[in-house]
């Protein structure tokens, strides 16, 4: 065992690691893609901005709470090989549609709904799999190191989409990430966990209701864990609003092009790599509760920049800044999160606590995304990013005020 690096020790880990890095990379272009497609390729209003971007997260709101069950049930390898390989060929039908001039918005979105669909069993299998790669006491460093990944992929992605997007078109650079999903795909197909998938018994049908019940008891179950729990839905319900706001302030009030947005976004993934990296001290020397709460007043800090911002170098400027602090916040908040959420979780309700998770996040960040839209058309993109800006202050508040600040680490 290598003492300075445990994880290479566990090749399991390593293949799940770089399979992830794969999609990774490829989904950082589709970020920046499909918002380009909807906008230059479609035309498409501010609201409908809004809608493309909230189809991808729809079915957590439909599916979510049963992807929990279906996970914890079964194994998680298959689901993710499975997920991935069909992401892969769903996503290569965006691309063709372009190139036989049948792409339209209403056939955009349903692809984009079926690809979500595809996304929910992945991601509540993706965050259930670790703990059958590493044990528990690497879980927080393994996680570290996928967000570092995760950031790499973002930091070059969005600005190597832009490249595409201006060299290629929007439809074929998203073909870059179906191929992504192919090859993760094959890889995790390699990949023998240390032990069983799945608890004792839950591979046996039993009572629907009654293990949703149990899935979000425990997420909701106390003082500390529950006010994480919601505040985080209130944090996706203002990002939502802000991701739809800052698209289109970009392109349209800004004029950004489509390589100046991408550089915005990679220069968050920056900070996401350095957050990553030093998200394992921040939470041993500050704690859990601490280094999250600190994380989470950053998010309205750095995004307050955003409708300061004017259509000149300065204003450029202040984008990039405010998307490096946002990069930074989540690069520290995310590992020190799922280590602690994984560490005193048990293993047959990891599944639904991530589905529960997922689901009522991504519902909350569907919500946002629309209403983003609707306000930036109707009430105005400033506006509207000022709003979003006050309600991650509201968020910050409201989990700074709460038990959760005393969360540490279980040993």
């Amino acid at each position: 065992m290598n003492r300075r690096w445990p994880l290479l020790g566990y090749p399991a880990f390593l293949r799940f690691w770089a399979a992830d890095a794969i999609s990774m990379a490829g989904t950082s272009i589709t970020t920046v893609a499909l918002p380009a497609i909807a906008i230059f390729t479609l035309g498409a209003s501010d609201s409908e901005v809004g809608l493309i971007s909230a189809a991808r997260w729809f079915p957590y709101l439909l599916l979510g709470l049963l992807a929990g069950v279906f996970v914890d049930r079964h194994r998680r390898k298959p689901i993710l090989v499975t997920a991935d390989l069909a992401r892969g060929l769903v996503l290569a039908l965006i691309p063709l549609c372009a190139v036989l001039d049948v792409l339209s918005m209403p056939l955009l979105i349903a692809i984009v709904l079926v690809f979500g669909a595809l996304s929910l069993g992945y991601d509540a299998a993706h965050q259930s799999f670790p703990p059958v790669l590493v044990p528990t006491a690497l879980l927080t460093p393994a996680w570290s190191r996928l967000m570092q990944t995760d950031a790499v992929a973002s930091t070059g992605g969005p600005a190597m989409a832009g490249f595409l997007v201006q060299l290629i078109s929007a439809p074929i650079a998203i073909l870059v990430d179906a191929l992504s999903y192919l090859i993760s795909g094959l890889l995790l197909l390699t990949v023998r966990p240390l032990g069983p998938e799945v608890a004792p018994g839950k591979d046996i049908p039993r009572d629907l209701r009654q293990e949703i019940r149990d899935g979000l008891a425990w997420v909701y179950r106390d003082r500390t864990t529950g006010p994480l729990a919601v505040t985080g839905h209130v944090w996706f319900v203002f990002q939502g609003i802000i991701v739809t706001a800052y698209t289109v302030f970009a392109y349209k009030t800004l004029g950004l092009s489509v390589g100046a947005v991408g550089v915005t976004l990679a220069i968050g993934g920056v900070g996401s790599v350095i957050g990553a990296t030093a998200s394992g001290w921040f939470g041993r020397r500050m704690g859990v509760g601490p280094a999250i709460v600190l994380c989470r007043w950053m998010t309205p800090f750095g995004y307050l920049l955003i409708p300061l911002a004017g259509d000149n170098a300065l204003g450029f400027a202040m984008l990039c800044v405010s998307q490096f602090v946002f990069g930074l916040s989540i690069g520290i908040d995310s590992p020190i999160e799922m280590g602690y959420r994984q560490s005193i979780t048990p293993s047959g309700l990891l599944g639904r606590l991530h589905a529960t998770l997922r689901s009522v996040n991504r519902a909350s960040l569907t919500a946002g995304l629309v209403l983003g839209g609707v306000l930036a058309e109707h009430l105005g993109r400033r506006e509207t990013l000022w709003i979003g800006v006050a309600g991650m202050v509201l968020q910050a508040v409201l989990l700074h005020r709460s038990a959760f600040r005393h969360a540490r680490l279980a040993a």
